[in-house]
């Protein structure tokens, strides 16, 4: 399951209310493409504007579409462990496949905290779970003895999303944990270079624009193909800039408003991108073929 190029699913919204008929045509386009998982309520989905109804509907409403075609990873995490307890629970019930919790934000826990946060979840719940490290909007970045001591200790944490940026990071936690614990980039652009030293995919942002050839360029990688991969790699660079030219998911909703896939909506505090950056997307879409 967390492995090859999952999809960081962005969640439509239409007059303040999630878009569940535009949602539902980004799911099959995700199936279509060859994706290898949804991630529904990660951070690209703006889970942190969403009511506990409306994620625990979004995660029902994603295995019902899925309907075993692929794996479904919940976005369960929180800065309250009480409340990523009950979303895990909850997504459990609702036949999620697996369950993405960030580190708790805004709180600043100790490796203590973060060991005893991770530690409430996995005990209380049997899913396969995966630790999200994203420090730029997190304010903390876990330790990588920390991870190393949850995936000794708790046989359901068998994953890291690792969106830090440092390769050093990322080698250490290879170096650490046990065989079998999987790191996934957190950053479409570090992708190659995480596999490279032993990852083993993405949950990326840029698959919801072009899931078929994110899928293709994690594939050349894991199967050894490095010019195949470093050639795709490179191809997308550009697209991959863009769609961090402001905070996600601004760029990414944008460019699939232009693709026409959805009416681009945020709920604030996250607004519309300014006019040069829409421009600038759609620049590097046409390049791509994506728009006329």
């Amino acid at each position: 399951m967390f492995e090859g190029c999952s999809v960081a699913i962005v969640t439509p919204i239409r007059n303040g209310s999630i878009d569940m008929d535009a949602y539902r045509k980004l799911v099959e386009f995700q199936i279509a493409g060859g994706t290898d998982a949804i991630v529904t309520c990660g951070c690209t989905g703006e889970p942190a504007t969403m009511t506990m109804e409306e994620h625990k509907a979004l995660i029902s409403e994603t295995v019902q579409i899925v309907s075993g075609r692929v794996p479904v990873i919940a976005g369960t995490g929180s800065n309250n462990t009480r409340e990523a307890l009950d979303l895990t629970r909850y997504a459990q019930k609702a036949g999620a496949d697996g369950a993405l919790l960030i580190t708790p934000y805004y709180n600043k826990p100790t490796p203590a905290g973060l060991l005893q946060h991770y530690r409430a979840v996995a005990r209380e719940v049997d899913l396969p779970l995966m630790i999200y490290n994203v420090p730029s909007r997190t304010g903390i970045s876990i330790l990588p003895e920390t991870v190393a001591q949850l995936a000794s200790e708790e046989k359901n944490i068998v994953a890291i999303k690792e969106a830090s940026g440092s390769m050093d990071q990322v080698s250490q936690i290879l170096c650490l944990c046990p065989k079998g614990f999987t790191v996934l980039s957190g950053d479409d652009s570090m992708t190659l270079p995480i596999i490279a030293v032993g990852g083993r995919g993405v949950v990326s942002v840029a698959a919801n624009i072009v899931p078929a050839r994110m899928k293709q360029l994690v594939s050349f990688a894991l199967s050894g193909a490095w010019e195949k991969a470093r050639q795709a790699h490179l191809e997308l660079f550009d697209l991959f800039k863009a769609l961090f030219l402001e905070t996600n998911p601004i760029p990414v909703k944008e460019a699939l408003g232009l693709m026409g896939m959805l009416s681009p909506e945020w709920r604030l505090p996250l607004t519309p991108a300014r006019t040069e950056t829409r421009q600038r997307i759609a620049v590097v879409l046409r390049k791509h073929g994506l728009v006329q």
